[in-house]
């Protein structure tokens, strides 16, 4: 594994996992067992690490998510929190941390959301057959809503989403 990888990969779990302002870059020098100076020179600053682990996190996410049909989509959502586990969104929960204050970061949540919701509004166009900024935000909702309902309800409530979309989806296309 080459250090870029090692050092994605262990920061992505740290900040998933014990959130942005409890991960100091000491504990990723600690996980990655590199210097710290190897760290600095590969990364920069905390903020840039952040936002190169979001910018991978968005890639693999979507490489990851099929939006050919609500079914797929939600089937997708099922599989990443079965692989990954249910902590919400790492997207939403580091915008939280951060309130939005450091540009990296929040270019990067701003990509993720606006390509999630693209590729969902292409879903519905699909799907519905007609253009539906209403239905498409309602499906965003849905699949967000499970995404952290899932964390104390478990990942059932990813069907119960699902079976709402799709009667939402099949409604809009009967109209």
């Amino acid at each position: 594994m080459d250090i870029d990888t090692q050092l994605l990969s262990a920061a992505e779990r740290l900040f998933d996992h014990d959130g942005f302002n409890a991960t100091g870059m000491g504990r990723v020098v600690n996980e990655t067992r590199l210097s710290s100076r190897t760290v600095y020179k590969h990364v920069g600053s905390k903020n840039a690490l952040m936002a190169r682990v979001l910018a991978e996190r968005r890639k693999r996410f979507f490489e990851h998510t099929d939006f050919t049909t609500t079914t797929a989509l939600f089937a997708s959502l099922q599989r990443w929190a079965d692989a990954e586990g249910v902590r919400g969104c790492l997207f939403f929960r580091v915008q939280a941390e951060t309130g939005g204050s450091i540009p990296e970061i929040a270019a990067q949540v701003a990509a993720y959301q606006a390509q999630l919701r693209t590729r969902i509004a292409d879903l519905v166009a699909s799907e519905a057959g007609v253009v539906d900024e209403q239905l498409t935000d309602q499906i965003l909702a849905l699949f967000e809503g499970a995404t952290t309902a899932a964390t104390y309800r478990g990942t059932a409530v990813i069907g119960a989403a699902h079976a709402c979309a799709l009667e939402l989806v099949r409604k809009r296309a009967q109209q």
